[in-house]
């Protein structure tokens, strides 16, 4: 008895020992685990952090009148409260991954030991606490690694210990409705939706409140393989699964029998948002903004694509849709003439200034592309693969005129020579009294043309450019009715010719020289001035691009500028010579709603009030009877209303420009081809009165349709200084001579 007793005791003994020992363990392993000892483990969050959590949400972009206009993202994710969640959300994740969700404190010790007996059987264990502790605050990303990670179980074992432990926490300091929401606002949907909210938008179009219980069951149904149970990637997979959390939801009582089999027969019909980097309001607009914004963020430590900032811009949604068809409408217009001029004369649309084709021309504009940039990377520069590539026919999917897609079979090479054969455009609308850009067309679909026409983009401006000439002349000593010869004007070995073909050979006011966009005119302006004092007026009135032509010929138009320089140029004039710097943005918020900065309007002013004034009567005569714009009377847009502008025309056709501004609104188009190769062969339909001015009466034709817009930005006159300096009635001031003649005598 005395031996078996004593068995008995240390065998007790040992027991106590062992369970001693394995808390003493147990203890050192939590408090090595919460400190990170020796870094074997890993980071892990601190009470400071589980009470503050910071995840990666999406900034959001919103227009002038306060619509989302899109995102910028890594994780594209906007969270929202839990108010904001359809209840089937919840049942539908509660029923499917953690029904005892309400009673456990962040561990299911219960459905943990059935996992442990059934040898994972069972599936596993992971609470929503647990996932949110993985989601929110990345137990398993790379900063919690410790050196322990790469041992096979052991780093298993660390990562599941560190969840347990952080999803305690997150029960001290949460609620379980605010565990909910955290949990809907991190989770991966995959399509890239992180979050409920984008998940419900790129999925169903709706908002997580209007979500029905199918539609519910099948997001909770994605987050156990995004990919895999995917609808618009596995659909069979993504409605079994589906029809499992049904299931799931009637075993818990959440919905009926004969709910659930009614559901189950249902199809799963998905309706995409446009919740992409590639979609929303005026996409040509926020690539622009975007770099505005990285440069900001970058001097302000913050991140754009993770901090939440809320930006507001001068974007009026309203005006940016007006003008996107009105570009669309006219571009569908003069493209099939653009096609037939071409068809007609049996050649394609590329030629040089002799109007040969180019050869080689698409081979040359493949070098272009990420494609050959990619094959000259995998085979080298002169591998004859690459040709063969080209020359190849694979399936693909073009765009074709009037918007619309095709899916056909060509050759990269055929698929360039398609493209080329489009007409490109760019159209910027800005308030010249703030500098705002209210709409931004920088091409007429962004998704098949992403180069940006008004601020990426440079090209010859034409004779929009002379009011710069005219502008410099003014300032020094001319008037609006100073008489000049109107003939051939030689500059050096220049002599630059006259779209209307010889002079009259007689003294016409420089006012009616600007108004038939004459040139001898101009170039007579520019043999007294010069071009060094051009270039110093174009650079104060708000040209920044460098010129590559500083000879007397600039006078013409001929070196490149983008639409947003040649549309500051003209709203410095309307602002009576005080130049608003263009403006994207007016403030920034964080997460929170709390300013981060502001963006008010900045000014310069490089000429006086007088001198702008000047030029505003100069500019209103191109839409008098002879002038070059008279053209927009027929929109309707003219009666009770002042407007300047000014048509311009480059050399072979290549580009058309239009440029012009009522009290309140300046805005300019252009349009031609992707390089300065492919354009009109004719004249009278590749001038700027003819492919660019349409564009601009049909904004302002449908603006003042427009019941909020017209209010808005009503018709009316130019501004007008107290004193203007000179008599502007060229008729009156002849008169005036006559008579001072007369009395002379």
């Amino acid at each position: 008895m005395r031996i078996l007793a004593g068995r008995f005791y240390r065998y007790i003994l040992f027991i106590w020992v062992a369970l001693a020992s394995f808390y003493v363990l147990a203890v050192l392993y939590f408090v090595a685990l919460a400190y990170n000892l020796f870094g074997l483990f890993g980071a892990i969050p601190d009470f400071e952090v589980i009470e503050n959590p910071r995840s990666d949400q999406a900034s959001e972009v919103y227009s002038e009148d306060n619509i989302l206009m899109g995102k910028y993202y890594r994780q594209n994710r906007s969270p929202i409260k839990y108010e904001e969640i359809s209840p089937y959300l919840v049942n539908a994740l509660i029923a499917t991954e953690d029904v005892r969700f309400e009673e456990h404190s962040g561990i299911d010790f219960w459905r943990l030991g059935k996992v442990v007996i059934s040898l994972g059987a069972d599936g596993g264990a992971s609470t929503i606490s647990q996932q949110v502790a993985k989601n929110l605050f990345e137990t398993r990303g790379v900063e919690s690694r410790g050196y322990l990670h790469n041992i096979p179980l052991v780093g298993t074992l660390v990562t599941k210990t560190k969840e347990w432990f952080t999803a305690t926490l997150i029960e001290k300091s949460y609620t379980k409705k605010e565990i909910v929401e955290m949990y809907f606002n991190t989770v991966d949907f995959g399509n890239n939706a992180f979050g409920i909210n984008t998940a419900a938008k790129n999925f169903f179009d709706k908002h997580p409140s209007q979500l029905n219980v199918q539609e519910a069951a099948m997001l909770v149904g994605v987050l156990k393989a995004p990919t895999k149970y995917n609808p618009f990637l596995n659909y069979k997979n993504a409605l079994s699964r589906r029809n499992t959390v049904l299931e799931q939801m009637l075993k818990y009582n959440f919905l009926t029998s004969s709910q659930c089999d009614q559901l189950k027969k249902q199809k799963i019909v998905t309706k995409r948002g446009n919740d992409n980097q590639l979609s929303g309001v005026a996409p040509y607009f926020r690539v622009e903004l975007q770099k505005f914004l990285e440069k900001w963020a970058k001097e302000n430590k913050r991140d754009l694509y993770k901090d939440g900032l809320r930006i507001y811009t001068t974007i009026n949604t309203k005006m940016q849709k007006i003008a996107e068809e009105a570009v669309v409408e006219q571009l569908n217009t003069m493209q099939p003439v653009f096609y037939q001029e071409w068809k007609y004369l049996q050649r394609n649309p590329w030629v040089d200034d002799n109007d040969r084709e180019i050869p080689n021309f698409i081979e040359k504009e493949a070098r272009k592309t990420e494609r050959y940039r990619k094959l000259v990377a995998k085979y080298g520069e002169s591998s004859p693969k690459i040709k063969e590539s080209f020359e190849t026919k694979v399936p693909m999917r073009i765009y074709m005129m009037g918007g619309t897609e095709k899916d056909t079979i060509m050759s990269p090479y055929d698929s360039i020579r398609h493209y080329k054969h489009f007409l490109q455009a760019g159209f910027v609308v800005m308030e010249p009294q703030t500098g705002y850009v209210r709409a931004w067309v920088g091409g007429h679909n962004f998704k098949h043309f992403q180069f940006d026409h008004v601020n990426q983009g440079k090209r010859q401006p034409g004779s929009t450019f002379k009011p710069v000439v005219y502008c410099m002349a003014l300032d020094n000593g001319y008037t609006p009715c100073s008489q000049m010869l109107d003939a051939p004007v030689t500059i050096g070995n220049w002599t630059p010719g006259n779209s209307g073909g010889g002079g009259t050979g007689e003294m016409i006011p420089v006012r009616r020289g600007l108004a038939t966009s004459n040139n001898y005119i101009v170039a007579g302006l520019m043999k007294h001035l010069g071009p060094r004092l051009t270039v110093e007026y174009a650079r104060s009135l708000g040209i920044k691009s460098p010129f590559a032509d500083t000879t007397a010929a600039i006078c013409l138009g001929t070196s490149d500028v983008n639409l947003l320089e040649l549309t500051n140029v003209y709203t410095t004039f309307v602002n009576l010579g005080k130049r608003p710097e263009p403006s994207f943005v007016t403030r920034i918020e964080d997460r929170y709603g709390n300013t981060l900065a502001e963006f008010p309007p900045k000014y310069t002013r490089p000429i006086s009030a007088d001198v702008a004034y000047q030029m505003i009567h100069m500019l209103k005569s191109s839409l008098e009877a002879g002038g070059t714009s008279a053209g927009l009377h027929s929109f309707g847009i003219t009666k009770d209303n002042e407007i300047l502008a000014k048509t311009g025309t480059t050399q072979k056709n290549a580009d058309a420009v239009f440029a012009g501004s009522t009290s309140n609104l300046t805005a300019t188009v252009w349009i031609g081809g992707d390089t300065r190769a492919t354009r009109f062969y004719n004249m009278a339909y590749g001038q700027g009165a003819v492919l660019a001015l349409p564009v601009w009466g049909k904004f302002f034709a449908k603006l003042y349709n427009d019941p909020v817009l017209s209010q808005k930005y009503p018709k009316g006159a130019f501004d007008k200084p107290e004193d203007v300096s000179v008599e502007l009635d060229c008729a009156k001031m002849q008169l005036l001579r006559k008579k001072d003649l007369e009395d002379e005598d």
